[in-house]
């Protein structure tokens, strides 16, 4: 009953995106010497969470979803991130790199703190102290 929750679905979700940008954010951060390395970022997670995997989500009355988006991994390094190029070609900047590796925490404990306000809710409802 409670494993198809869409609210613990999406913080599962969010939190696997934020793992998967920081995985990239540490590949630019590794290769900012490279001569030719393109930074690269992953699309926002509102984007990848819309998405979903292609079905379109069908609304049986306003506010109520009767097919949940099911999670897939994002795409590791899905696009450039635009940024003024070295003479050897690199475009790394280690203080966009250090913003966004800033970014993804805050993506990391919002999905945090969805997962664990909603167990909290369920262990209310279930009479249970939080």
């Amino acid at each position: 009953m409670f494993d198809k929750l869409e609210i613990l679905q999406m913080a599962q979700a969010m939190a696997t995106h934020a793992a998967a940008r920081q995985g990239a954010i540490a590949e630019n951060v590794a290769n900012a010497d490279t001569p030719g390395y393109r930074a690269r970022d992953l699309a926002s997670f509102a984007e990848t969470y819309r998405a979903g995997n292609g079905a379109p989500m069908r609304a049986t009355r306003n506010g109520h979803l009767d097919e949940l988006v099911e999670h897939r991994e994002p795409e590791p390094l899905a696009r450039a991130r635009p940024g003024s190029e070295s003479p050897n070609g690199n475009t790394v900047s280690l203080e966009l790199e250090m913003v966004a590796a800033a970014d993804v925490k805050r993506e990391h404990d919002l999905a945090l703190a969805i997962y664990q306000t909603s167990m909290g809710i369920l262990r209310t409802g279930l009479g249970r102290r939080a």
